[in-house]
């Protein structure tokens, strides 16, 4: 009998205890310091570390070959949802409390992850200044026409709106927008409207673009001093706006030529004109726009600016 309990243990891939000669599944720690007063260690560096301690299995690191893993990724579609799952503090009692307790705690469950995702490069951390450069001069350009910066509790949004039948408009701005912001932008198209929007999330927007955030139809804007300093940054500052807000209209039968920004912000018509005799030309103003009506001056600006060049 004796002879066949120990066929049927050492069959069955049961570990012997070579102190006492009992067989277990694992030499457990507990074991080897209640009845032979000696850590799995000692153990270990006497007989070996075969089946000696409890090593817990996770599934998640076995091969995905190993039939172990196999039958847990089968036993997860069995397994039903949490009863968290599309619930939020706004929308249960029960999360608002854990949330709340987890604010008054100072508790920061996302702590050791985020830490982690720094370290390998994933989260930012640090939002120098942009450098200044024709490409930001025209983003500047674009976005006062154009975009928009929105303020969020923990992040900002930029959003650069254009009619989708100008693609290069809208391949020309996402490229200089993830090239100011070493990050890709999305860009969709909207349900509703003839409009496609290239969107990127990022902290301090408004601060390193020196644009407001929010509605900017009453608000002042000066042309930066580094802009306006440099003829090439501001020819491209000028690009961005008539990119944005900018058309170009000859009429043959009348021999009528016109190169107008039209915007209802005082302060940019202002910042437009003022650029454009900075540059040489000769615009005039009206309630709601700037315009260049002598032939010559409107090819030269056009060409100059490299208007609707893609």
């Amino acid at each position: 009998m004796v002879l066949k309990i120990l066929f049927l243990c050492y069959n069955s891939g049961m570990i012997k205890c070579k102190l006492c000669g009992r067989y277990f599944k694992f030499i457990t720690e507990k074991h080897l310091q209640s009845k032979h007063d000696c850590s799995v260690k000692e153990y270990a560096e006497q007989f070996g570390d075969k089946g000696v301690g409890f090593f817990p299995i996770i599934s998640q690191k076995l091969d995905k070959n190993d039939p172990r893993y196999i039958k847990w990724r089968k036993s997860l579609k069995n397994r039903p949802s949490p009863w968290n799952k599309g619930l939020n503090k706004n929308t249960h009692l029960s999360i608002a409390k854990i949330s709340k307790t987890f604010k008054k705690n100072k508790i920061d469950n996302f702590k050791q992850w985020r830490q982690k995702e720094i370290e390998a490069g994933r989260i930012k951390t640090d939002y120098p200044p942009f450098e200044k450069t024709g490409d930001l001069a025209e983003l500047i350009g674009v976005i006062l026409g154009d975009g928009h910066i929105g303020k969020f509790p923990r992040t900002e949004v930029l959003e650069i709106y254009s009619n989708s039948n100008n693609p290069g408009f809208v391949n020309r701005y996402t490229t200089l927008v993830e090239q100011t912001f070493n990050k890709k932008p999305k860009v969709s198209k909207r349900k509703t409207s003839n409009c496609i929007n290239i969107v990127i999330y990022q902290k301090n927007i408004s601060k390193r673009l020196g644009i407001p955030a929010g509605a900017r139809g009453d608000k002042c804007f000066h042309i930066p001093r580094w802009i306006c300093n440099n003829k090439e940054y501001l020819i491209r500052y000028l690009r961005g706006l008539f990119e944005a807000e900018g058309s170009f209209n000859v009429h043959l039968p009348t021999y009528t030529y016109k190169f107008i920004f039209a915007n209802r912000n005082e302060s940019l018509l202002k910042n437009v004109f003022r650029a454009l005799r900075i540059l040489g030309f000769n615009p005039h103003k009206t309630y709601k726009n700037i315009q260049i009506s002598r032939k010559e001056e409107v090819y030269r600006c056009k060409d100059l600016i490299s208007f609707r060049q893609y």
